[in-house]
């Protein structure tokens, strides 16, 4: 008798410990996870780790030509284009975590291995119509987004150097003329945001641009203008970009807009209380869908159809309804599915390139019918 109420007691008290954690979890999340990944030394105290050089295979997680290339993945079902008609820049988000520094060594190997991972899960929508190029690069931690400042500001200017750098030699690689799908996550997406203001805008390479995927990060109506593109209307659309950011539709949405509202736009400038923009992944447009419309959320087990519905909501959040339970370990606090974005849509995601590619093709094609005709008159 003695033993068994040692041993409800035992129970008992792991039960309040693992109670108090959650609230402990709950209420400070955020100041938890600032002081876990933020660096414990200045950006200057040690130097950058080593570039990469692009035209080896060694600087690339996906390019056409890697054997064991994450983005070739394809669930049951589904299959690689054998000869792509348009080539993919995706990238990859934050996948860095280390204290020690504050921008990602190349040959970090649990930095290698997640954004393996999160190569698998986001830019294989892509490989269905594409050939795609994912570069590693010098990435700030993630705590260079907890601790805004000089150190978290040249962190993360080094790493767009390398996506620049890396942006560079995936172009010189293309036939003239191909057509370009510019994709990101999360950090990946503020650097391709830039990219595209500063590379892109105004030069013919903007002409190729079948779309633009900038997932994962704030945009606001203010950023289109300096992207030279507008926001995808519908599916049946060409050289436009697409949005989200996605959280349970039961979540504190007070919450999230409140820490919005201090993140930074690809431009430095805070968000504040401007909307963001919102593209339903699972009709291509702003128009809600239910779960019917959901052809297949990629888990670990394969692809869920019909497993989740979505909604723009208030100031642009994709609102997940009804917010799948247990989907994966990477869910975060209050709701936030920001390492889904891609998975929970994937099937969508994949047939909006699809459709989107087919309407490059088709304004190609008609704008060289046209000169045709011109031609012909002249």
């Amino acid at each position: 008798m003695r033993a068994q109420r040692r041993f409800l007691w035992a129970v008992a008290i792991f039960a309040m410990i693992l109670i108090a954690g959650a609230i402990t979890w709950r209420l400070a999340s955020d100041r938890l996870l600032r002081w876990a990944s933020t660096p414990t030394s200045a950006f200057a105290d040690r130097p950058p780790p080593p570039p990469a050089d692009y035209a080896e295979a060694a600087a690339w997680v996906a390019r056409p030509d890697m054997p064991d290339d994450p983005a070739r993945f394809v669930p049951e079902g589904y299959r690689i284009a054998p000869r792509p008609a348009a080539a993919t820049f995706y990238v990859p988000p934050t996948a860095f975590f280390g204290r020690d520094r504050w921008n990602a060594p190349l040959d970090d190997a649990p930095t290698a291995e997640r954004l393996a991972l999160f190569t698998r899960m986001q830019a294989s929508v892509f490989n269905g119509v594409s050939a795609i190029w994912a570069p590693r690069y010098r990435q700030a931690t993630l705590g260079a987004f907890f601790r805004p400042g000089p150190d978290a500001d040249a962190a993360l200017e080094l790493a767009y150097g390398d996506v620049a750098r890396a942006f560079e030699a995936f172009l010189a690689a293309q036939p003239a003329g191909r057509p370009l799908i510019l994709a990101g996550h999360s950090q990946g997406s503020l650097h391709l945001l830039r990219l595209v203001a500063e590379r892109v805008a105004g030069t013919p390479v903007a002409e190729r641009v079948v779309a633009v995927y900038a997932v994962g990060w704030p945009v606001t109506e203010a950023d289109l203008a300096g992207l030279g593109m507008g926001a995808c209307a519908t599916r049946e659309q060409a050289g436009c970009l697409l949005s989200w950011q996605s959280f349970a539709a039961d979540a504190d949405l007070a919450a999230i807009l409140a820490e919005f509202a201090d993140a930074r736009r690809f431009s430095g400038a805070p968000v504040g209380e401007a909307a963001m923009l919102c593209r339903n992944p699972l009709t291509g447009d702003a128009e809600a869908a239910g779960p019917e419309a959901n052809l297949g959320a990629l888990a670990d087990d394969g692809l869920r159809p019909r497993l989740a519905g979505a909604r723009c909501g208030p100031r642009g959040l994709l609102l997940v309804d009804p917010p799948p339970r247990d989907f994966g370990r990477f869910v975060l606090p209050n709701g936030n599915f920001h390492a889904y974005d891609y998975s929970l849509f994937w099937a969508n995601i994949r047939a909006d390139a699809e459709a989107r590619l087919g309407a490059f093709a088709g304004r190609v094609a008609e704008a060289a019918g046209a000169a045709g005709r011109t031609g012909r008159k002249g």
